[in-house]
């Protein structure tokens, strides 16, 4: 079985169709990149993944269980997370102080009486924290990071939930080259350790060709072509309408996977 299945999903707003019969699988432990022009409906599809939409028509499974009718906070709690375009931090609050507060939600420990919330979960945080390279800023404030350890930070308070699916939405905007694929790097190992499933949308193609293990093509709310990133890169009816002839013939940089 499947972690996610997706079976045909249907959207549209007034006369604008968003999402046309949308249907695929996800794997534990894979990765798998929602690519399209601006306009495509990846946003959409998205959305009704994680939730914050609710399809016209069509059923979202998630390890058999139906949770197309379910709340973002009731995916949550059956093992969705996410991160988004631009990282949700709280500024103030040291990087180990972020990581506790979500283990604090996660644990429904809002309410937990008079102990001090520093003292909740500090050793868990430090974990996940050394997990993804910032066990050693643990007590510096959010607001002194450079925005790609706070893109770090921000995938570990994802972490905090144990998610079997993990959404992440243009997880390498705004980084540095460099620090895109070592993000993407890092999210790949931990996707294969924890067999955890990603869909992630993204503009950067080299990000795309080199950390995904399968492509979707969205055009005007319709899957266009699913395959392999070095099948993607080769289709003409994808070149046409969004690659373009640089980066379909494009080889994968070497040591990563095509």
């Amino acid at each position: 079985m499947s972690l996610l299945a997706v079976r045909d999903l249907n959207k549209t707003f007034g006369a604008v169709v968003a999402a046309r019969d949308v249907g695929f699988t996800l794997e534990r432990g894979e990765m798998l990149a929602l690519i399209g022009p601006n306009g495509a409906g990846k946003s959409t599809v998205f959305n009704m993944i994680g939730g914050q939409l609710r399809p016209d028509r069509g059923r979202i499974l998630l390890d058999g269980h139906d949770i197309t009718a379910a709340s973002p906070q009731k995916r949550f709690r059956r093992g969705v997370g996410r991160t988004f375009q631009v990282a949700q931090t709280f500024l103030s609050m040291t990087v180990a102080e972020n990581v506790q507060m979500a283990l604090i939600s996660c644990n429904r420990e809002a309410q937990a009486g008079w102990v001090p919330a520093r003292e909740h979960h500090r050793p868990e945080a430090l974990e996940l924290l050394a997990m993804v390279g910032m066990a050693d800023a643990a007590d510096r404030p959010c607001s002194a990071l450079a925005y790609g350890d706070v893109k770090r930070v921000e995938l570990a308070i994802a972490l905090a939930g144990k998610p079997k699916l993990l959404l992440m939405d243009e997880p390498t905007a705004g980084m540095a080259p460099q620090e895109r694929a070592a993000l993407m790097d890092l999210t790949a190992s931990i996707a294969v350790s924890r067999a955890i499933g990603v869909l992630f949308t993204e503009h950067d193609m080299d990000v795309v060709f080199g950390h995904a293990g399968r492509v979707l093509v969205l055009l005007r709310g319709e899957i266009i072509a699913a395959g392999t990133p070095d099948e993607i890169r080769r289709d003409p009816q994808v070149r046409q309408a969004y690659l373009g002839d640089e980066h379909a013939l494009e080889k994968p940089e070497a040591g990563r996977p095509a």
